[in-house]
C-alpha cells in the first residue's frame, strides 16, 4: 500500500508505495483512509523536534485523524462488517488499568496512540481494535469526519469547563482554538473573547462567535475583558496556545473563582505565578488531554448534527497524498488552518 512514514530521525517524511498493508488481528478493523488530517503533532513530528525526536520511533507510519471504509474485520469482531464508513479514536488501550475502567481511557496507563505509538492512518490501510471505531453518520460529510479527533479535543475542552451562560476566553486560536469558539457558542456560552498573533485567525475567531478579539502583544487588552466582564474578570479561560506569555495573561484576565481548562501543549516548563493566579484566586484548573472515550464523541455527533458547528472556514486545504509535502508546507506556514489529504 501506499504511506507516509518517519524514515529517518530528521526533518520530513516519506511516501513509499510498497509498505505492506497490516493485517487485522481477531478483534481488530482494517480500514481503507479516504481521507486525513495533519495536525499539530503531526507538525512536530514532520519538523523533528525535541518531543519527536524523544518519542517517535523511526520507520513508523505517521498520522492519526481520519475517516475511511471497513475493508475487512478480524474473525471474532462481531459489531461490524466492510462497507461500513467509519472514523477512530486513536487512543488504544487494553482496557485493563483503573483509568480505563472508570470512563478515563482517554489517559490510561498503557494508552499507545496511533501515529505515534504505532502505524497510523497517512496510508491507504489503517488497522484499530474494534471498541475504537466509530461509525460516521451519513449527514456528516468526509471532509468533516477526517476532522473528529482535533475537533474532539476542542469538545471536550469546552465541555469540561461548563461554559454554558458564563463569559469566555479562547487564548490561542489556531485550528483547536477556532474549533472552541465555535464549540463554545455552540454550546451556550455568553459572550466569547479571543487572542491571537495571527490577524487572519483573529478575524476568523470573531467571525465564529467572539465578540472581541485581541492581539496578545497590544497593551490594554486584559483590561478591556475584565472590564467587559463586571470588572472581575472572564468566567472561563480556555488556554489553546501552548505559549508561556498565553498562559499569564489568559490567569491574569480570568475571574477570581473561574474556570482554566488547559489543552495547548508548552515546548519547555513555562514560568508561572501559581500564588497569584491559581492559589489566592482560588480558581479551578483543568489539564485536559485528547477526548473522552466515548463521551466526547456522542456529544461531536450531535453538535454537528444540530448544524450550529461551523467548520467550513477551518478547513481550508485539500491535497492528495502524493502532495505530502505541499499539504504540510502549506499548514506549517499558517497559509492553511486545517489541512486534509485524500487518499
Amino acid at each position: 500500500m501506499r504511506a507516509l512514514i518517519k524514515h529517518h530521525a530528521g526533518p520530513e517524511l516519506q511516501f513509499v508505495s510498497d509498505r505492506a498493508r497490516p493485517t487485522p488481528g481477531p478483534r481488530d478493523v482494517l480500514i481503507r483512509v479516504r481521507k486525513a488530517g495533519i495536525c499539530g503533532t503531526d507538525r512536530h513530528i514532520w519538523e523533528w523536534d525535541d518531543w519527536a525526536a524523544g518519542r517517535i520511533p523511526v520507520g513508523i507510519v505517521t498520522g492519526h485523524e481520519f475517516v475511511g471504509t471497513i475493508e475487512a474485520v478480524g474473525s471474532a469482531v462481531s459489531k461490524y462488517a466492510p462497507g461500513l464508513r467509519v472514523s477512530a479514536e486513536g487512543h488504544i488501550t487494553e482496557w485493563k488499568d483503573y483509568n480505563s475502567r472508570t470512563g478515563n481511557a482517554h489517559i490510561a496507563s498503557d494508552t499507545r496512540i496511533i501515529g505515534i505509538d504505532r502505524d497510523g492512518c497517512f496510508a491507504d490501510f489503517v488497522c484499530v481494535p474494534e471498541e475504537n471505531v466509530w461509525p460516521v453518520h451519513v449527514s456528516i460529510p468526509d471532509t468533516i469526519a477526517a476532522v473528529m479527533d482535533p475537533l474532539g479535543n476542542a469538545v471536550h475542552t469546552v465541555m469540561a469547563a461548563g461554559v454554558s451562560a458564563k463569559s469566555v476566553l479562547v487564548t490561542g486560536t489556531g485550528i483547536i482554538g477556532l474549533m472552541a469558539v465555535t464549540v463554545a457558542k455552540a454550546a451556550g456560552a455568553g459572550r466569547i473573547f479571543a487572542t491571537d498573533v495571527d490577524p487572519k485567525r483573529r478575524a476568523l475567531a470573531k467571525k465564529l462567535g467572539a465578540v472581541e478579539v485581541f492581539d496578545p502583544r497590544e497593551s490594554g487588552w486584559i483590561q478591556q475583558v475584565r472590564k467587559a466582564c463586571r470588572g472581575e474578570g472572564a468566567d472561563v479561560l480556555i488556554e489553546m496556545s501552548g505559549a508561556s506569555p498565553a498562559l499569564d495573561q489568559g490567569f491574569e484576565a480570568l475571574r477570581n473563582g473561574g474556570v482554566a481548562a488547559l489543552l495547548g501543549l508548552f515546548k519547555k516548563p513555562a514560568l508561572f505565578d501559581w500564588n497569584k493566579h491559581v492559589i489566592f484566586k482560588g480558581c479551578t484548573v483543568l489539564g485536559v488531554n485528547g477526548r473522552k472515550m466515548f463521551e466526547t464523541w456522542y456529544q461531536m455527533e450531535e453538535l454537528l448534527l444540530s448544524g450550529r458547528l461551523e467548520l467550513d472556514e477551518i478547513v481550508t486545504h485539500e491535497f492528495p497524498i502524493e502532495q505530502f509535502k505541499k499539504a504540510h508546507e502549506t499548514m506549517i506556514s499558517g497559509e492553511g488552518i486545517k489541512v486534509v489529504m485524500t487518499l
